[in-house]
């Protein structure tokens, strides 16, 4: 089973949000990282067959997916930036009727939506109404929903927004169970999302990708460019301006320690340290560490 994205472009009148993308995906968890704007959603709604390429194909098993149709829908599963539902819709009754547009046998429906409730955490929330719920609740009924088919293929567009910390690690713990011999796409700019999960992760910017592989072998890329250094407080406010500081923590009695990139040590007593995907992420998009 192999998705592929050959040769894709996509404008929108002058706006070029994908620039000749190629991409050849296989079964396994992928990364798509990069920051807003990269053209990451709109990648995904290609993938999805919700938009259609300016040029190009996206071919699955080596069949363009645009003419398979409802065959290739049949086998998929997407979870959107934003989701809609009817503002009278319990919990239930959304999913009841996305089961009856997805073709799902109705003698599987109530017990397919049952175990994906318990294993979200909103079995207790399911006659209530969807705009009831918080925001990260109705991020998890938008997961379940994206489940419901049981998918060969998953794409979810940034999926743990709105989720806390202890429903992000769920969130990881049940795609990396659900991965097993299907093929799982994460489109995030969060790196925590795909850092210990995904098996290659490919790299978008400005409509591109700039490059892919595993993690390890993607951050090697900035080995020998972070570094960690104890500052007084006084003066991380000027070092703050000249520095592309990534973390910083106070260690009490005026002093702190910074982590920071740079192709050297910059600051007298500065120590070289291993780099991990987030110290990747902000070398190549440095204006989100500000």
């Amino acid at each position: 089973m192999v998705l592929e994205v050959k040769n894709v472009t996509k404008k929108f009148r002058k706006k070029l949000a994908v620039d000749n993308v190629t991409l050849k995906i296989p079964t396994g968890i992928i990364g798509l990282l990069g920051a807003n704007g990269a053209g990451k959603t709109t990648l995904m709604q290609m993938i999805a067959d919700i938009l259609k390429p300016t040029s190009g194909e996206i071919l699955y098993n080596g069949k363009n997916i645009h003419l398979m149709g409802e065959a290739y829908r049949d086998l998929f599963g997407f979870l959107p930036q934003e989701f809609g539902f009817d503002h009278n819709f319990t919990v239930k009754n959304y999913l009841e009727y996305l089961a009856a547009l997805k073709d799902i046998p109705a003698k599987e429906v109530g017990k397919k939506i049952d175990h994906l409730l318990k294993q979200v955490f909103l079995s207790d929330v399911k006659n209530k109404k969807i705009i009831q719920l918080s925001g990260g609740m109705k991020r998890r009924v938008g997961i379940v929903q994206a489940l419901l088919n049981d998918p060969k293929i998953l794409v979810m567009d940034e999926p743990t927004a709105g989720l806390d910390p202890g429903e992000r690690i769920r969130f990881r713990n049940l795609i990396s169970e659900f991965s097993h011999n299907r093929l799982v796409i994460i489109s995030t700019h969060i790196v925590s999302d795909i850092e210990n999960v995904a098996k290659q992760i490919f790299l978008m910017k400005a409509g591109k990708i700039i490059d892919s592989g595993s993690v390890s072998e993607l951050v090697k890329k900035v080995k020998g460019k972070i570094w960690s250094s104890v500052i007084s407080a006084d003066q991380f406010p000027i070092l703050s301006e000249q520095l592309q500081i990534i973390y910083q923590r106070e260690e009490g009695n005026n002093q702190m320690v910074i982590r920071y990139l740079s192709e050297d040590a910059q600051l007298n007593g500065a120590v070289s340290v291993s780099p991990s995907l987030e110290d990747l992420y902000f070398w190549l998009f440095p204006q989100d560490s500000k």
